[in-house]
């Protein structure tokens, strides 16, 4: 069974409440309740965790290595303007990145600093952006051959894909 980590970063925990207008009436507990659904229907674990602190998500990463986590989740979020440390440790830890956003970045205008080192982006299609993330980890992580996993832009990584 796949295990995946889906990162909620800064201000994502005031889903439904902060903003609607742009990111929707869709509540972090309502979200969370659709990806674990998502997860039990396509047999694999999932861990959300959120964190308004780039430091505790350097740290969640570094522990999923640790933990054996297959792959990397993330909507980076605020993390998006600063986040040359979380860009650093994600290709460090040299697990398969998918990055979401519920938005159309492009046309707000958002360079995602993070998102140049992704394996695949999906943006602007609210909460399915979320779905969608996950599905293509579940695509890298099944139709990758045993040490050939791809992360990180292209670029060969010291991952080997678990059976």
């Amino acid at each position: 069974m796949w295990r995946i980590l889906l990162i909620q970063g800064a201000n994502m925990i005031h889903l439904g409440k902060r903003e609607p207008e742009i990111y929707g009436k869709t509540t972090a507990s309502e979200l969370d309740a659709m990806l674990h659904q998502h997860a039990r229907s396509k047999s694999y674990e999932l861990e959300i965790f959120y964190t308004n602190v780039e430091g505790e998500a350097i740290n969640r990463i570094y522990r999923a290595v640790e933990d054996g986590v297959d792959g990397l989740v993330m909507n980076p979020a605020g993390f998006n303007y600063a986040g040359y440390a979380l860009r650093d440790c994600i290709k460090g830890a040299a697990l398969p990145y998918v990055e979401v956003h519920m938005t159309n970045v492009e046309a707000r205008g958002i360079k995602c600093l993070i998102a140049k080192i992704a394996d695949g982006v999906i943006f602007g299609l609210g909460v399915h952006s979320y779905v969608l993330g996950l599905e293509a980890m579940l695509y890298l992580l099944s139709n990758s051959p045993k040490g050939t996993l791809k992360t990180h832009g292209g670029q060969s990584g010291d991952m080997v894909a678990r059976e």
